[in-house]
């Protein structure tokens, strides 16, 4: 199973009050509501916000999907440290659940901004994380997207909980996917914070001079990257996806120093559908370089 809120590890005890509570009890801050209100009270006059390129609103719009505006959410965490044997590799539980709960804080804010603007679901969603000059510790993680509408059955493609749909997908890619009778489900993620063990005194002296694998390492950094691939393979089977698109594996040290790593997989769960979007003849104007 995925780390999830409330959870330090997949078989462990409920720790929401330590990990951050749960990300859709929290309201979003007085300037957010008040955008949001704003957007919503103008769009029927066609005022909206997007991150999407040309290309890409035309592409969405193609598929049936108007943007209704631009959402984003946020969340400042301080990220603190693990006492690990240095000699051991292992997983760093706590950590990892803090970098989870983080992004799904910011995740959920995002969701409740789409659902304020009645939107059906979020393209293009970018998750990213930033360091400000308060502290090495303390790093701000943001999710943003363009809120879109289905102009023929608004609400229908929302998921099965009322929730809307997400993706990192672009809005070239999201087309693609539903010309060919897929269609988005959730923006899945799996992470694991790991320590990978120091290499002893003799182990470093015996390979002075020698071409050789360091095995420990190897064995380190393979076990915590499939921890975050089955991780996010568990969070597209609990949307019931039957495949997860434009999967991407990061690697970042973060604050914790050069042998405590994250591991990130990210990705699309994507679900079939019975019917395709129909065909649409697109000319897109490619510009001329000098």
């Amino acid at each position: 199973m995925p780390f999830r809120r409330g959870n330090t590890s997949p078989t462990g005890p409920d720790q929401t009050a330590a990990a951050g509570g749960d990300p859709t009890s929290t309201p979003l801050p007085a300037a957010a509501a008040q955008r949001i209100e704003r957007l919503a009270s103008t769009e029927s006059q066609g005022a909206f916000t997007s991150d999407l390129s040309v290309d890409e609103h035309l592409l969405v719009t193609q598929a049936g999907f108007e943007p209704v505006g631009y959402v984003m959410g946020t969340s400042i965490y301080h990220v603190g440290l693990q006492v690990a044997a240095w000699n051991q590799s292992q997983e760093l539980q706590t950590l990892t659940q803090a970098m989870y709960s983080a992004r799904e804080l910011a995740i959920e804010r995002m969701k409740t901004e789409a659902d304020a603007l009645h939107a059906d679901g979020i393209v293009g969603v970018d998750l990213r994380i930033q360091m400000y000059a308060w502290g090495q510790d303390v790093l701000e993680f943001v999710a943003q997207g363009t809120a879109v509408r289905s102009m023929t059955q608004p609400g229908a493609a929302k998921l099965s909980d009322g929730s809307p749909f997400t993706s990192d997908l672009s809005g070239q890619d999201f087309f693609t996917l539903l010309q060919g009778g897929h269609f988005p489900v959730a923006f899945v993620l799996g992470n694991c914070v790991y320590h990978v063990a120091h290499q002893s005194a003799m182990q470093a002296l015996r390979q002075t001079g020698q071409n050789q694998e360091i095995a420990q390492f190897t064995e380190a950094v393979y076990t915590a990257r499939e921890l975050a691939m089955t991780r996010m393979q568990a969070e597209a089977d609990e949307y019931g996806a039957h495949s997860i698109v434009g999967v991407r594996a990061i690697v970042a040290n973060h604050v914790w120093g050069e042998h405590a790593t994250e591991f990130l997989a990210l990705g699309t769960a994507v679900r079939r559908v019975e019917e395709s979007v129909p065909s649409v003849p697109v000319s897109l104007t490619l510009p001329l370089t000098s």
